[in-house]
């Protein structure tokens, strides 16, 4: 792609994702993604077949994006708590960051096979990386210890995405408390 090219793709992507999360995938209109990135409708059909198209692309730079992160992030560190807690504030702050766009996690196209696939996979990808970590740290059955560790997080993120007073330092205090519990468990002796 030219360096022109690239921008407009870059434009679309963007437009997209802050009409996607902030309207939804079925009220969002190519003509708003359009204008929003500052070009002809007619352009974005040049890039993207279809709104489901565009939808998978913005999905897919999005995901991507949460994995290079955190596997650059985890590099930076070598012991196992030090990983936990790098994954539950990469996990959380993740969310954080996107708590203006929740509709791009719970207004989706339904019931679309490349979108449950690509999800599917990518969730297989984020499991390995903290099975990894747990095999490293000497973890005991690493797939249910990570399938755990990220079931624990998803549930912290609902606050963030349905609690409007939702702070920053909020998501650090629990993702801090995740890692926490999941070392030292539940009983303090």
């Amino acid at each position: 792609m030219s360096s022109a090219s690239n921008q407009k793709h870059t434009a679309i992507l963007d437009a997209a994702y802050e009409l996607f999360g902030s309207g939804g995938f079925y009220e969002t209109k190519m003509s708003e993604v359009a204008e929003q990135a500052g070009i002809a409708k007619g352009t974005v059909y040049l890039y993207f077949k279809s709104k489901e198209d565009l939808f998978m692309a913005v999905t897919r730079r999005d995901c991507e994006g949460f994995l290079l992160q955190l596997q650059e992030r985890l590099k930076a560190s070598d012991t196992l708590a030090s990983k936990l807690s790098i994954i539950a504030k990469h996990h959380l702050n993740y969310y954080y960051e996107r708590k203006r766009h929740t509709k791009l996690f719970f207004r989706a196209p339904n019931n679309n096979p490349e979108l449950v696939a690509y999800m599917t996979q990518f969730m297989e990808q984020y499991m390995q990386d903290v099975v990894k970590v747990l095999l490293e740290g000497g973890a005991s059955e690493p797939e249910l210890m990570a399938q755990s560790y990220i079931g624990m997080l998803d549930r912290l993120k609902m606050d963030i995405l349905f609690d409007p007073s939702f702070t920053e330092e909020d998501a650090y205090k629990r993702a801090d408390f995740a890692a926490g519990l999941f070392i030292r468990g539940a009983m303090i002796t």
